[in-house]
């Protein structure tokens, strides 16, 4: 072998991956350019997360991860080892019970065809506990004391939301939903 060479079998494709996904473990091996999205859909059938875009722009793929809202579609999962994803289908009281805020969309009708709701539902969740935490968006007052809870109106809402599309227009509800929970 000539010391030149840069044979595929230098590096590994695939890793172990040790992640918790709606409270389970799995350790799954992992292909290293394998997104956290198909991890999701097709390792492990968990079909709530959507893809749309593919690219990051209309957050119909959004789960948490470790409690932080991410686009799924651009996380390799293989940088998640020992993470903890809630995905839509972990949402509620062990499958049992839906959600407060998956309640509060119901009866808010704040869907349509329902394609963007998994990925709002996770991204309002973690918008809510990033306004707990004090994290400023755009629109929070400058006056706001840094690290203390960012109070939620309808324009934090809204702004704290912007990153999930929703091609049927239900924004106000969505933001009727969000507001029924915090």
């Amino acid at each position: 072998m000539d010391s030149h060479d840069t044979t595929a079998a230098a590096v590994p494709e695939r890793s172990d991956t040790h992640v918790r996904v709606n409270g389970k473990p799995h350790t799954l091996c992992v292909d290293h350019r394998r997104v956290l999205l198909d991890l999701l859909r097709e390792d492990l059938g968990l079909t709530g997360a959507k893809k749309g875009c593919d690219h990051g722009q209309c957050g119909a793929c959004t789960v948490l991860v470790d409690g932080r809202r991410v686009n799924s579609c651009l996380l390799l999962a293989v940088t998640l080892d020992g993470s903890e994803v809630t995905t839509v289908e972990g949402l509620g009281d062990h499958g049992e019970d839906l959600h407060p805020l998956q309640q509060a969309f119901l009866d808010r009708d704040a869907f349509q065809c329902g394609y963007c709701t998994p990925g709002q539902l996770c991204s309002a969740l973690g918008a809510v506990a990033e306004a707990n935490a004090g994290h400023p968006s755009h629109v929070t007052d400058p006056a706001t004391p840094s690290g203390r809870p960012v109070p939620l109106d309808r324009e934090e809402i809204r702004e704290r939301l912007s990153g999930n599309l929703c091609r049927c227009g239900a924004y106000p509800r969505i933001v009727d939903a969000v507001e029924d929970v915090i």
